[in-house]
């Protein structure tokens, strides 16, 4: 297959280590703005390099877009127009009517398109969503997600990055419906600034909490922080009438017991998203490949990436509002 990788910074460079050694890809071609840092990444894996342009004019058979936010439409409506199978970063688009257009614009070329949310890709969210399908915890009752950052990202990448809801818990939003099969109808939203003035200067909070009422009744509660200095923090615990199941309580998982004699989990802490889920992007990316060759659908559309879009969506408008938010009012 010849493959097109759309940007070279830290997530691109993240997807090139697995496309450029998989066996399905003959021939790898990666474009940025910047053609420089393109041909640094392709050059030690013997991969080409270009603008985006002639990326995509260079007769691909499956594009991945990993280029900044405000590109991702641009690029997945040239690439569907193409008639080439895409992946795409998320979100889909910065805002809801843009998700919306391109939603449309990708329905009517019928080319696939998948979009990343590598968690459904993990061993231990794959377990969970297993266990609540087939009955295992009871009647589900309670979940609780956390996601929270060792350090903060730049000031920049703030200013741009649509608020600790959208950019942040977007996953936690996803994985949410993927593990549990329900949808969110509500959402009231809380968030705090503890740490750099930043975050307040771009509107938006360093520390986030939410309560997320189910379609079904179920009671799903959300974490999050930019400031977890004891290392990279993701878990999701799922409450039923007969079990308990958490995803990532293992030996690394940032956690310190306060009762004598306990000294699990004893590994070192997870450092950053990357470490934790490199085994969830390889799976992602081998995925994308087969649905690029014809061999399975996508496991996340457009249309799956919007229902994820819409909660984040909903959480911005309570953390701003101060309010109760229905899924309704923004469908």
């Amino acid at each position: 297959m010849r493959v097109g990788l759309l940007g070279a910074g830290r997530i691109g460079a993240w997807h090139a280590r697995f496309l450029g050694g998989h066996p399905q890809v003959d021939a790898l071609l990666i474009g940025d703005a910047d053609v420089r840092r393109a041909a640094a990444l392709a050059g030690p894996m013997g991969a080409s390099a270009g603008d985006p342009d002639s990326v995509l004019a260079a007769g691909l058979d499956a594009v991945v877009i990993a280029t900044p936010t405000a590109t991702h439409a641009e690029l997945l409506g040239r690439a569907c127009d193409a008639g080439v199978p895409a992946f795409c970063e998320k979100p889909v688009a910065p805002d809801l009517g843009t998700t919306l257009a391109v939603r449309d614009r990708t329905a009517k070329a019928g080319v696939p398109v998948h979009i990343g949310f590598q968690r459904r890709f993990d061993a231990g969210y794959a377990a969970a969503r297993r266990a609540v399908l087939d009955g295992r915890l009871g009647a589900l009752h309670r979940v609780h997600l956390v996601t929270a950052d060792p350090a903060p990202p730049p000031a920049e990448y703030v200013r741009s990055s649509g608020g600790m809801f959208r950019d942040c818990h977007i996953h936690d939003f996803d994985i949410l419906r993927w593990v549990t099969g329900r949808e969110v109808a509500a959402v009231t939203a809380v968030g705090a600034n503890r740490g750099d003035a930043y975050f307040a200067a771009a509107g938006d909070v360093d520390t986030s909490a939410a309560v997320l009422e189910m379609d079904d009744g179920t009671i799903a509660t959300l974490q999050g922080s930019r400031y977890n200095g004891a290392g990279y923090d993701v878990r999701m615990e799922l409450s039923g009438t007969d079990a308990t199941w958490v995803v990532g309580l293992d030996e690394r998982a940032p956690l310190r017991s306060a009762e004598p004699g306990v000294d699990w989990p004893s590994g070192d802490p997870w450092t950053d998203f990357q470490e934790r889920f490199d085994p969830a992007y390889a799976n992602e990316i081998g995925t994308f490949l087969e649905v690029a060759k014809g061999n399975m659908p996508s496991p996340c559309t457009v249309d799956e990436a919007l229902e994820a879009f819409l909660v984040a969506e909903a959480a911005t408008l309570s953390l701003h509002e101060g309010r109760r938010v229905a899924l309704a009012e923004l469908r």
